[in-house]
């Protein structure tokens, strides 16, 4: 199964011509997520082809225009296009109150459930659990209020070694049982350890996305080891009292993070827009973590 994230937009508070504002499109395991909401998003889902009426949830950093402008939107489209399944929608408490002034002042009704959850002041929870994956938050250090989320896989089960119950003449209702990771008794009592008839799975992948934040190594706990890490980086290292004023990250700054979690993969955006290109922020970051690869809309990322 797929374990896939697509950026919608990777620009900061002004939109360009270049870049939309942020927006993130995630299929992990035919889980459908979309992490923050830009205005433009539900055009650049479409432009994508994301599933955007098989959404599982939509999860909301915080209450900037350019993380959420483009929710109102997106919820009245699925609305128009007849969508009836409940929808989960994570975001700041204030959220739920702009939606309800939204569709008070137009009469609108909303065609179908939105679970709302509001996210807990300085808290990292659990957001989304099922058999295949699970989204957790974790704060971010941000001028108001803001989080991020980690979205995994959960743990595989053990491969079958073929040979090996053949061998030992396993019956299949056992299979479950071995899988699962408990050892065989076979039908004169004697013990086969499991790991003699299986093998360990990989490891379940992760995908941490870091909103606005300026920089915070207590974020490196909660995005340790991930498969690929998201971290904004809106300015270069010219501009680092401006990212301090702003409670922004340098491109230097994400890098420090990446490396200091042990992931896999660095991808760097919320750019400035005074960044035409991003060369100047990427060469920056790869200094201290090689593995960076700058954001552009439409990227898609397979882990």
């Amino acid at each position: 199964m797929k374990f896939e994230i697509t950026i919608l937009g990777c620009g900061s508070a002004t939109p360009t011509l270049r870049r939309h504002a942020t927006a993130q499109y995630v299929n992990a395991r035919e889980r459908y997520f979309l992490i923050d909401c830009a205005e433009g998003t539900q055009l650049q889902l479409r432009r994508y082809k994301a599933h955007v009426q098989r959404l599982h949830a939509i999860f909301i950093s915080h209450l900037h225009g350019d993380h959420y402008l483009g929710l109102m939107g997106l919820l009245s489209t699925m609305h128009l296009l007849g969508r009836k399944k409940a929808l989960k929608l994570c975001g700041p408490p204030g959220l739920i109150e702009i939606l309800d002034v939204h569709w008070k002042m137009g009469k609108t009704t909303i065609g179908f459930p939105i679970d709302f959850h509001p996210l807990e002041k300085g808290k990292s929870e659990l957001l989304y659990e099922d058999s295949q994956v699970f989204v957790r938050s974790f704060p971010l250090k941000h001028r108001i209020d803001c989080w991020g989320f980690r979205v995994e896989e959960q743990p595989l089960k053990r491969k079958v070694i073929k040979e090996a119950v053949d061998a030992h003449q396993v019956p299949v209702a056992w299979m479950k049982r071995i899988v699962d990771g408990e050892d065989y008794i076979n039908p004169t009592g004697h013990t086969i350890p499991n790991n003699k008839l299986t093998r360990p799975p990989r490891p379940p992948k992760a995908y941490a996305f870091c909103s606005d934040t300026a920089y915070d190594e207590r974020i490196i706990d909660h995005v340790k080891n991930v498969n690929l890490l998201y971290h904004e980086a809106t300015f270069a290292d010219a501009m680092q009292y401006r990212a301090k004023e702003t409670f922004h990250s340098t491109a230097r700054e994400a890098a420090r993070i990446a490396k200091s979690a042990e992931v896999d993969q660095l991808v760097i955006g919320h750019y400035s827009a005074r960044y035409r290109t991003t060369d100047l922020l990427v060469n920056e970051a790869r200094q201290e973590f090689p593995a960076t690869t700058g954001a552009e809309d439409g990227m898609t990322f397979t882990l």
